[in-house]
């Protein structure tokens, strides 16, 4: 028995050395596969981090550029209600964007309309048929830099405002804007003109289908005037502008309105006489009246004040949008000397400063919304700015220049023609202004 024990060792310890000859192959085996793939793993995240590190950041593919001084966010009452619209949502960015900075970039999609397809041009905006000869300006869309803006979706708009009001309050520049906002929303359905008034500077249209409600109040100053000048601008006096009173025409209607557009305007730069307290406190541009010089700037101001303090202070709790100042774009001489705008191309980033009565007219509009919009946000009124003033100044080829009149060179290829380098031409540049107010009713919370 030990003989055979010790015979059948042999071959027992020679299949031990043998399992532990596999063993150990195995266990190499394991090992180099173990190192394999560690290195594999650590080749394909160094690989990948460099990839991360190659890619630029969505917010740095665009240059950047300084944000002006803009009202404090407020969160707009629709944006919890629709949280399923898809079509008009801006993409996530990590840090807030300011949408009114950016610069105009080719477009071959054009317009949403067209001066054939849209009917309530008024005959001074209708470029096309009054015979504008080029057709790029039409071929531009507004990019704000680090964040998209949607097109403005006509039929998402309507859905989301059926029994709703809005009213644009302010000057022409305002009825030049609503009637951009008109021809968009016709693409989906036509408006009905229930209302205007004897001039037909105010008007009101009515939406059946939606039951959606759109006006025009026409109020150049905001607060209350004597205005001594007819249709053309000819006038007879000077303007008699009371500082410490508002204009009714817009505040008797303010509560039937859901959302408003106000906005001031160039008509502060008149010749104006002052009053406040029943006395004539000084003057605007009045030599001769020995009258106290006190500059539109003080006039300006003082009316600001009074029309943010009553919407702030207001119970009706309307949506409010405050818009900023308009650039004109006469060169050579100013409207009534002879000016004209003939540019056929927007201004690119540095190009162009604003004039130093537009820069003003801003800053004190910039100066007053932000001091209104903390005041509003402890009411429960949402106020915004509508700082349409920068992107303008971009597009002096917006304007009807001679074109506001029908075919003006048609008799004389060299005649005298007034220029018109104020208003904008539709469809044109002041479109892009109701892409921002869509996106800024759907999605205000997410901009600056």
């Amino acid at each position: 028995m030990g003989k055979g024990m010790r015979w059948d060792s042999k071959p027992l310890s020679l299949h031990y050395k043998h399992n532990h000859i596999f063993v150990k192959f195995g266990v190499s085996i394991l090992l180099l596969g173990l190192a394999f793939r560690l290195f594999s793993s650590d080749s394909i995240r160094i690989s990948s981090v460099l990839e991360e590190t190659h890619t630029p950041p969505l917010a740095e593919a665009e240059p950047k550029t300084e944000s002006p001084v803009v009202s404090q966010p407020i969160q707009p009452p629709l944006t919890s209600l629709f949280p399923e619209n898809e079509t008009q949502t801006s993409e996530i960015v990590a840090e807030k964007c300011d949408i009114f900075m950016g610069d105009w970039i080719a477009d071959e999609s054009g317009p949403a309309y067209t001066n054939e397809s849209c009917h309530v041009i008024e005959g001074h905006q209708n470029c096309m048929s009054n015979g504008r000869p080029d057709s790029g300006y039409l071929y531009w869309r507004w990019n704000p830099w680090n964040c998209k803006l949607p097109r403005f979706n006509s039929e998402r708009f309507l859905d989301l405002m059926r029994n709703k009001s809005w009213a644009f309050i302010g000057d022409s520049i305002s009825r030049n804007h609503v009637q951009s906002f008109l021809c968009i929303l016709s693409q989906v359905e036509q408006a009905v003109e229930v209302y205007h008034d004897e001039e037909y500077r105010s008007k009101r249209w009515h939406f059946p289908s939606h039951n959606f409600t759109l006006s025009v109040i026409w109020t150049p100053f905001l607060i209350k005037a004597a205005i001594f000048e007819d249709l053309n601008g000819v006038s007879s006096s000077e303007i008699q502008l009371y500082l410490d009173k508002l204009d009714e025409k817009w505040t008797e209607q303010y509560k039937d309105f859901d959302y408003a557009v106000i906005a001031g305007g160039k008509w502060f730069l008149k010749t104006a006489i002052y009053h406040e307290n029943n006395n004539i406190t000084g003057c605007h541009y009045c030599p001769g009246k020995n009258l106290t010089e006190l500059g539109f700037d003080h006039a300006y101001r003082k009316a600001l004040q009074l029309v943010l303090n009553f919407i702030t202070s207001n119970d009706h709790k309307a949506f409010v949008f405050f818009r900023t100042t308009t650039p004109d774009h006469f060169e050579n001489g100013e409207w009534f000397s002879g000016g004209n705008c003939n540019r056929t191309m927007p201004f690119k980033e540095g190009e162009v400063d604003m004039r130093d009565t537009d820069t003003i007219m801003r800053d004190i509009e910039l100066e007053e919304a932000e001091k209104a919009v903390e005041v509003g946000s402890g009411n429960g009124v949402i106020l915004k700015l509508l700082d349409t003033t920068r992107l303008s100044v971009l597009r002096p080829d917006g304007h009807p220049g001679p074109y506001r009149q029908f075919q003006p060179f048609a008799k004389d290829k060299n005649a005298e023609v007034q220029n018109d380098c104020l208003h904008w031409c539709l469809p044109g540049p002041i479109d892009s202004w109701n892409d921002l107010l869509m996106e800024l009713v759907v999605n205000g919370e997410k901009y600056r």
